[in-house]
């Protein structure tokens, strides 16, 4: 299946995209997509139900981001051994673990706003992970029956902030509007082995990063296993699983980075797309 929420931000409705791309309204059956709806029982009864009974929703409606309740917004840096060479930065022996906020999480198709005095804005295609089930040290051989599903994420980051502001990476990953997450979720039985996924970003129509999930240094089984070894988590708690290379920070013979504007298309085999028009920083 493939879940979405559609309507204005603030007043999403839970949607069922059928096999001819169309939203069919599921408020009837639950009030959302959220943690409530999100384990192997709920989702099997969603399953269930005849698409072609759902109404159709018309027109262009704007997606939000695919679930909602989400707890903690986890994610792993570094997860592509070229992505670290071209980052400078050593392959890691184990996962590398921060955290993006979640009030930067905002629909697939939102503008992004550029920070105040931003100096390095970049962009990151990553598969995206939806826990479905409680996990709390869950064996790595076991940890696919914790996903409910998977989707396309844009790890935005500000890499001034990042790398250049102190130790910490978190305050250049969470700025408002650095999470479009969605437009859909596919579970994880539509969507089989999430390491053979071909995903894409481009820039103002420039292909700059062109990837797999094959080439992950850490799968999506090691990351569930690993995370839920030093936190619990919760249904709705989002993964988003590290970029291949082509960010701005490593493009040649120099970086380049996001300017008001700019326009960026990504999208993850079997996930969907998304697209962002990059808006300047304006006072509220």
């Amino acid at each position: 299946m493939k879940l979405c929420r559609f309507g204005a931000p603030g007043a999403e409705k839970p949607g069922l995209v059928d096999a001819d791309g169309k939203i069919r309204d599921l408020s009837a059956h639950v009030a959302d997509i959220g943690p409530d709806v999100l384990g192997p029982e709920s989702l099997a009864k969603l399953a269930a139900i005849d698409p072609g009974s759902l109404p159709v929703v018309e027109g262009n409606p704007r997606y939000g981001s695919c679930v909602t309740g989400t707890r903690q917004f986890v994610a792993i840096g570094l997860n592509y051994a070229d992505h670290a060479a071209e980052s400078n930065l050593p392959i890691p022996e184990e996962p590398v673990v921060f955290q993006k906020w979640v009030s930067c999480i905002q629909g697939p198709n939102d503008p992004v706003t550029i920070p105040k005095d931003s100096k390095k804005t970049d962009w990151e295609v990553e598969l995206g992970i939806v826990i479905g089930s409680r996990a709390s040290y869950v064996s790595e051989s076991s940890a696919l029956d914790y996903v409910a599903g998977y989707c396309v994420i844009n790890d935005v980051s500000e890499r001034h902030w990042q790398t250049e502001r102190g130790a910490t990476w978190d305050k250049g990953k969470g700025f408002p509007t650095f999470g479009p997450i969605g437009p859909w979720m596919v579970t994880a039985d539509e969507v089989g082995d999430p390491q053979q996924l071909s995903m894409w970003l481009d820039v103002n129509g420039k292909r700059v990063q062109d990837g797999s999930t094959s080439t992950m240094i850490f799968g999506v089984a090691e990351i569930v296993s690993y995370l839920s070894q030093f936190m619990t988590l919760e249904p709705g708690d989002i993964i988003t699983t590290g970029t291949p290379p082509g960010v701005g920070l490593g493009q040649k013979p120099e970086p380049w980075y996001l300017k008001a504007g700019d326009v960026v298309e990504l999208g993850i085999e079997k996930l969907g797309r998304q697209r962002q028009d990059f808006v300047a920083w304006q006072p509220a």
